[in-house]
């Protein structure tokens, strides 16, 4: 049977709030964007804390305009119970080992899985070091993003090092067209490829193709 997490995770929440608790929870961030909504919606909830750990992005200059965009959406946004910001290590040559063998694989193939598992992964091992009581990820407020697959990997990484995974579905109840709203309104940057050196090489051969297209036409 096909899995809600939409309403799982409203299920969830509700019975936080009958409870009275508060508890805290580590968000793996993508980007500004994605967390905009995400942060929104959670911070009504839990203590969150923006875990910025994102090995896969590229070049250099992009991963450091993302994590000031981040930092500064934080800076800027009310929340009901504050929010706070850590940035993890920047591994490249992590996301490198294990996207090797698979540089051709199309975006949403085998590559991208392995990247979910390296961030989820170091999502779940922090959030255990931190004692959080949760940890989840923006990655599935994206249309782009198999949402069942990203929280099969959350709780597969939970389990594995001894964390909470809340499962989430953030694209659902409009929480994608919320994130662009948001985005406009604070005037974040928005990219136009995932991050990856390789999804940014197929970025540029979709513009190319539109561009000549365009221009037989």
């Amino acid at each position: 049977m096909k899995r809600n997490y939409q309403k799982e995770l409203e299920a969830q929440l509700k019975v936080l709030k009958e409870e009275g608790e508060v508890p805290t929870l580590l968000l793996h961030s993508c980007c500004a964007p994605c967390s905009s909504y995400c942060i929104e919606y959670l911070s009504q909830f839990f203590y969150v804390t923006v875990f910025y750990y994102n090995p896969n992005i590229y070049p250099d200059e992009e991963y450091a305009q993302r994590v000031i965009e981040q930092q500064e959406f934080i800076r800027k946004f009310p929340t009901k119970y504050p929010v706070t910001f850590i940035e993890g290590d920047y591994e490249k040559n992590r996301f490198y080992d294990v996207a090797k063998g698979l540089e051709e694989e199309p975006e949403r193939g085998k590559r991208c899985t392995k990247c979910f598992e390296l961030r989820l992964g170091e999502t779940a091992k922090k959030a255990a070091e931190l004692g959080m009581d949760y940890f989840t990820t923006t990655l599935t407020i994206s249309p782009m993003k198999d949402a069942a697959l990203l929280n099969t990997i959350g709780e597969e990484e939970a389990q594995r090092y001894g964390s909470r995974w809340l499962v989430s579905d953030f694209k659902k109840n409009n929480g994608y067209l919320r994130s662009c709203q948001l985005s406009k309104e604070y005037g974040i940057y928005r990219q136009d490829y995932c991050g990856c050196v390789f999804s940014k090489r197929e970025r540029q051969v979709q513009k190319a193709a539109k561009e000549a297209k365009e221009d037989w036409n």
